[in-house]
């Protein structure tokens, strides 16, 4: 797997996506909660979504359409449907295909909300889930081979920056005919999950998306269903089915729009919407610019780092993910790297000498950031999830940004030296 990116391609694509040649240039917001019909059969067509036309802002408004229609080209995508945050996005698409005694498949390390939606809330609600081990494909497939509805994985495990065998778990999951969802949100447009057969590819676009820390929101993205064959015509899938035969091509979303958006109301708002649009005009600079820097930190920090603190990064040939890297994201992985301090008083004085390192709880912004994460996201976490995850005491999880690479290294080696 090597799909080079045409970062010039997405140059042009997203800034002519985004802007209009005639009337206003910028994206406008619609601000409307309700919307008028023409007459009551419009009502009833809109309805019926045999007429594309606004039907209630909660499922959607002609900002949020104007999103999902850029970034759905972006992702190589049929549709998306933006939402209110990365993990109403998640929980959108798993509360419209799982039920009470369905079993979810989770893949590799994960964001500490995306492990609670799992293992507590989904839970909660009677949806078993196993996890394992990135390349444990013996469990992955006799998951598969028992029948069960979904799989999830990340591009990039965060924080753990476990990077998958992401062509290998997809067509495992078409193998068994078994709906497989990719949180995306580390790695746009380095990777194009849907293009390599993927059904969803889901992302916080708070993150990349936006980079600028102002627009909370997230969106997924979903292939076409085929006519026939399709594996949403699995009997495993037959609480969908008479969405499938009337949706057709669209049937994804349509599934999640009316057993998710519809009843749990995850909807983007249209102001987020279009300040993600205006971060997503520079998306294509800001990702070639910062995986680049991401490397050039790494080795500087790798080189001169003082005894007691290390930095993890897949580019490094000292990691354990260097050879996939190599091989599957020859233009990066996204923003993260990590730093290990050994202790969390390390880790704490070590973040409390940073000068120009932001301290907060996000990544993909356009500002370098950092974070200690067993004192923060996965503060409520045992010994056990946290070592599955790839948490340890002195873990500090830092988002490279758009600075020069050698004045951010320089920050955390002043940093480094007074430990």
């Amino acid at each position: 797997m090597n799909h080079a990116t045409d970062f010039n391609y997405f140059n042009t694509l997203l800034v002519h996506g985004v802007g209009s040649r005639v009337g206003p240039i910028a994206p406008t917001i619609t601000p409307s909660a309700a919307y008028g019909y023409q007459d009551a059969q419009e009502a009833e067509g809109i309805f019926a979504a045999e007429i594309n036309k606004p039907l209630y802002a909660r499922v959607g408004n002609p900002t949020n359409a104007k999103l999902e229609s850029i970034v759905a080209k972006m992702e190589g995508g049929f549709g998306a449907i933006a939402t209110s945050s990365g993990m109403g996005a998640i929980s959108m698409v798993c509360t419209a295909f799982l039920s009470a005694g369905d079993e979810l498949l989770c893949i590799g390390g994960f964001f500490g909300g995306t492990y609670s939606l799992v293992n507590e809330t989904l839970a909660r609600f009677g949806v078993t889930n196993s996890f394992c081990e990135v390349d444990d494909f013996g469990h992955i497939e006799n998951a598969l081979k028992r029948g069960i509805k979904m799989v999830l994985f990340e591009s990039v495990g965060n924080p753990s920056l476990t990077l998958p065998d992401i062509q290998r778990i997809i067509d495992l999951c078409n193998q068994y005919e078994t709906l497989v969802m990719i949180d995306n949100t580390a790695t746009p447009l380095l990777l194009r999950p849907l293009e390599m057969g993927a059904d969803i590819s889901v992302h916080s676009s708070t993150k990349n998306m936006s980079g600028h820390s102002a627009a909370l929101g997230g969106i997924a993205v979903f292939r076409e269903v085929k006519e026939e064959g399709d594996k949403l015509l699995n009997e495993k899938y037959a609480d969908v089915h008479k969405i499938v035969k009337k949706m057709g091509k669209k049937a994804l979303i349509a599934i999640c729009k009316k057993r998710a958006i519809r009843d749990f109301g995850m909807t983007a708002n249209a102001f987020g919407s279009f300040m993600t649009m205006i971060g997503l005009e520079t998306l294509s600079l800001r990702v070639e610019r910062i995986n680049k820097s991401v490397e050039t930190v790494a080795v500087l920090l790798d080189e001169k780092f003082p005894n007691g603190v290390s930095v993890n990064h897949p580019s490094l040939p000292s990691s354990l993910d260097h050879t996939r890297y190599k091989s599957d994201f020859s233009q990066g992985c996204g923003p993260i790297l990590t730093i290990n301090c050994g202790t969390k008083e390390r880790a704490f004085a070590f973040l409390n000498k940073l000068q120009m390192v932001i301290l907060t709880a996000n990544i993909g912004d356009n500002r370098t950031l950092a974070l200690h994460m067993t004192s923060t996201i996965y503060s409520d976490f045992n010994e056990e999830a946290r070592k599955f995850l790839g948490v340890h005491e002195g873990l500090i999880r830092v988002s490279i940004g758009l600075e020069d690479p050698k004045v951010i290294a320089e920050d955390f080696l002043q940093a480094a030296s007074t430990l």
